[in-house]
């Protein structure tokens, strides 16, 4: 590891969770330099829905490369770029009655969302936006702003200008309706809030601690955003490409947002981020908002395989059924160790156990002793979040989750021994 240290910036993170050097993977498991095998309940922050190196994508991109394909392409049109285009229009547009034209803006998550923002601030001309609180959007400067959590904030570098936080569903408690909150303030021309061009969320908030919406409330979101004219952006960034069990984590509640940003799996493991808007609100000018990474073509030939996976609803059964697999295995686990004040939440295949502070993140390090990666989330990093490709086979799930119990096990065996002095 000492080149990693020597070399590399201060600022890397998973490595200090996770200190080995990865070789290899294929499905949900990884391999190091030695040969150790580790399950993978991670999936590259949810980049690898469908797994690592799933057969179908690898042979298409080695295919790809061997005959020449245009790998980059700016926004010049390609048979890889076309074929993607209209698979995503057949597969998952068509479908669900959706009309979203389609913008390439980048290779992350938040070049999607800096687009999303900027488009809809020149479309109602006007600047405030409103987050949510526990939201995360992204690094970048206008992402940044719009992103709760102040561990990535400081004054001296970011910029928190024309964006205001209101408090998620169940933020004040489940007896408040924070839609209510919200209302409240729009309405009211002394509350100190501008009038917003957008109103940017997630359905489920994954490093917030996956907080989930309810669906009336996602419901009544839309529909205050229609009665004062505010565009609604759903970030799916995350929870989208199938891991609430839907290809769009905003299908189980039937509104129709008027952008989604889309990246991590959109890309079948590759770099590749899109915003989908309404066709009416693409009002921009030729070359207006760009980038040189916005034509990825491997990217496209890996996304155009990993949407066949969606040809059908297989894949969403298995979705629905793994996940609440994962959520009796979890309970299961909570009410063993109610000294840890457990609280099992998610939806999908998108699960959350929050314990007491400092829990979740000695569990993580301990699990990774006995063979799973895991990562953490929350403002404290209070939940351990589970992540796994949506492929993961059941017999690893099991094998995973007891990992966990163990983990939690010994933690519990080393705190009582720290409480009698043994």
């Amino acid at each position: 590891m000492r080149i990693f240290e020597e070399m590399e910036s201060e600022v890397r993170g998973y490595v200090r969770s996770f200190p080995t050097v990865f070789d290899v993977a294929k499905g949900s498991e990884l391999f190091d330099e030695n040969g150790t095998r580790y399950i993978d309940f991670f999936a590259g922050a949810g980049v690898l829905n469908y797994g690592h190196n799933h057969p179908m994508i690898s042979e298409a991109l080695i295919e790809h490369l061997q005959r020449d394909g245009i790998v980059h392409g700016l926004d010049k049109a390609t048979i890889a770029k076309r074929a993607f285009l209209q698979k995503f229009r057949d597969t998952i547009l068509a479908p669900r009655n959706l009309q979203y034209k389609v913008q390439f803006t980048g290779p992350t998550g938040t070049n999607a969302v800096e687009t999303a923002l900027k488009l809809a601030r020149m479309v109602k001309q006007r600047s405030n936006v409103i987050a949510f609180t526990n939201g995360y959007h992204g690094l970048t400067m206008g992402a940044l702003a719009a992103t709760g959590n102040y561990f990535y904030k400081d004054e001296s570098y970011g910029s928190r200008s024309n964006t205001a936080f209101m408090p998620f569903d169940g933020f004040l408690g489940e007896d408040v309706d924070t839609i209510d909150y919200l209302r409240k303030f729009l309405s009211d021309g002394s509350s100190g809030i501008d009038l917003p061009a957008a109103i940017i969320v997630e359905t489920v908030q994954g490093e917030g601690g996956v907080n989930v919406a309810r669906i009336e409330w996602l419901k009544k979101l839309e529909q205050l955003c229609r009665e004062f004219d505010i565009l609604l952006i759903i970030d799916d960034i995350q929870v989208g490409n199938g891991r609430t069990g839907t290809f769009f984590s905003f299908e189980r509640a039937g509104i129709h947002p008027d952008m989604v940003t889309l990246s991590k799996s959109i890309g079948g493991g590759l770099p590749m981020a899109l915003l989908l808007m309404r066709p009416e609100l693409d009002q921009w000018q030729p070359g207006e908002h760009t980038g040189t990474f916005r034509g990825n073509n491997l990217a496209f030939v890996a996304a155009t395989q990993a949407l066949s996976f969606w040809d059908n609803d297989d894949l969403a059964t298995a979705v629905t059924h793994k996940g609440e697999f994962i959520q009796k295995g979890l309970q299961k686990i909570a009410d063993e160790f109610p000294q840890f004040n457990p609280k099992v939440r998610g939806l999908g295949m998108i699960w959350g156990l929050e314990m007491t502070p400092g829990v979740a993140s000695e569990t993580s390090a301990e699990a990774f002793q006995r063979g799973l990666i895991i990562e953490t989330s929350g403002a404290d990093d209070q939940v351990l979040k589970f992540l796994p490709s949506l492929l993961i086979e059941e017999e690893l799930v099991t094998e995973g989750l007891e990992i966990i119990r163990d983990s939690l096990q010994a933690l519990a065996d080393k705190r009582e021994k720290m409480m009698t002095g043994a």
